[in-house]
């Protein structure tokens, strides 16, 4: 059986000869992300003039089996462990460096999710002046930053790829089993030591993204059908058994904050299914309008993830202070009613993309531009300062204001002001791909 997720190696600079099917998944994933976000935020007004939030999908028990299929994070880090593996494997053969790596991951996210920072600063302290209530105001800021989770822990793993790409030179497996252990010690750990539950942020992650090493070196693709079948049976049956015996929640959304190893055994049988789905994904890819929908949403995938459930609690406000009539969660009104709020999010995000999605483009290649290591690493503590205040205390208004800060100091550190014109990009580079933005 031949794949070719080898033959995808581009980064940015040269992504024409990308994988499409890794380009399609990450469309699907972003778009189940999005859809599936439009099912949570539920806020409601009580008559004392109080707002709490609702999550459906986490108080519907006969929708956690469907979660099992919107939980795509953990594809999003296999596909994002193919992807980089094989950008640090191209830049480390031109000459580059790990510092130069860091830098290039950095800014790839921080540039994108700074102006967000910055907006949600500026929105939620003009509401406080305005007189919403602080509790309001402080919903708003955890419920929007909410995406924020996934670039601290893509950060993290993305980050650490020099170090677990030597590692997994010398032993392929060692690496996703030794993280794996870290992951069950932790989970065995969070009872009696619950902050160390965060450490899962970083081990269940980097776990995940050693099975997209793996994929990338061609251990799922040289596997026979029946036995991709077997693992994703397998897979899912183990996943009900640890679910089953109540040593872990069923519902995934649960089992996402803090990550545990429900999420690390999820993810071997998506990467078996993605393998099993691949004769029908590469034709697919290769439809015309649908590779001109994968450029089109390639160079803003990032903008897209960042920018939508900021949007989607900012219009859920405006709707829930209109007088309109309002259904309750979970009803059948407020499930009709879905499809119609994806669509007004859809709208919105049009105007956003074409305004930040530019901050996505790659402007210098990594290996023509030095990076000292002290720098790199500066910039590393700089941007994890507020990450891991906000893991461990939450989100908060002041919180947003000291990441725009500390993410704008990093910008600088690493060089990466000022952004260049567009248009040559384009000339030079080619196409641009799902998965120039999130990788």
């Amino acid at each position: 059986m031949r794949s070719t997720v080898g033959r995808g190696t581009g980064t940015g600079a040269d992504t024409a000869d990308r994988d499409p099917v890794i380009d399609l998944v990450r469309f699907i994933c972003l778009a189940l992300v999005v859809v599936g976000h439009s099912m949570m935020v539920s806020p409601v007004l009580h008559p004392d003039g109080t707002v709490t939030t609702e999550n459906t999908l986490a108080q519907q028990d006969w929708f956690e089996p469907i979660i099992w299929i919107f939980m795509v994070m953990p594809l999003f880090f296999v596909t994002g462990g193919v992807t980089g593996l094989q950008s640090w494997r191209r830049l480390k053969a031109s000459g580059g460096t790990a510092a130069q790596f860091i830098r290039a991951r950095l800014l790839r996210l921080l540039r994108p999710a700074t102006p967000l920072l910055a907006t949600m600063v500026v929105g939620l302290s003009v509401a406080a002046a305005l007189g919403v209530d602080r509790q309001v105001v402080q919903l708003m800021a955890a419920g929007a930053g909410m995406p924020l989770w996934f670039l601290a822990a893509y950060l993290a793993a993305q980050l650490n790829i020099p170090a677990l790409a030597a590692l997994h030179a010398r032993a392929p497996w060692l690496g996703f089993c030794l993280l794996t252990g870290l992951v069950v010690a932790v989970d065995c750990l969070r009872g009696v030591l619950p902050d160390l539950a965060n450490a899962n942020l970083v081990f269940v992650w980097c776990a995940v993204q050693q099975l997209g090493f793996l994929a990338a070196d061609g251990h799922f693709s040289r596997l026979s059908r029946s036995e991709l079948l077997g693992i994703a049976v397998a897979g899912h049956l183990l996943l009900g058994l640890v679910t089953g015996l109540g040593l872990y929640r069923g519902n995934m959304l649960v089992n996402l904050n803090p990550p545990n190893l429900t999420l690390v055994i999820l993810a071997v049988p998506q990467l078996a299914t993605m393998e099993l789905a691949r004769p029908v994904l590469a034709p697919l890819a290769g439809v015309g309008w649908v590779g001109r929908l994968l450029v089109l949403v390639g160079g803003r995938s990032l903008t897209v993830y960042l920018w939508h459930l900021p949007l989607l609690v900012g219009m859920s406000g405006l709707l829930l202070l209109a007088p309109i009539p309002k259904p309750g969660a979970g009803t059948a009104a407020w499930w009709w009613s879905r499809p119609l709020v994806v669509l007004a999010l859809l709208i919105l995000l049009l105007p956003v993309a074409a305004a930040f999605g530019h901050l996505e483009e790659r402007t210098t290649t990594a290996v023509t531009l030095r990076c000292r290591p002290a720098t790199a690493g500066a910039a590393v503590v700089v941007v994890f300062i507020p990450v891991a205040d906000a893991a461990l205390s939450g989100l908060s208004l002041g919180l947003l204001a000291a990441g725009t800060v500390c993410f704008s100091v990093a910008i600088v550190l690493l060089g990466g002001f000022p952004l260049r014109r567009r248009q040559p990009y384009r000339r030079r580079h080619g196409r641009r791909t799902i998965a120039s933005g999130l990788k």
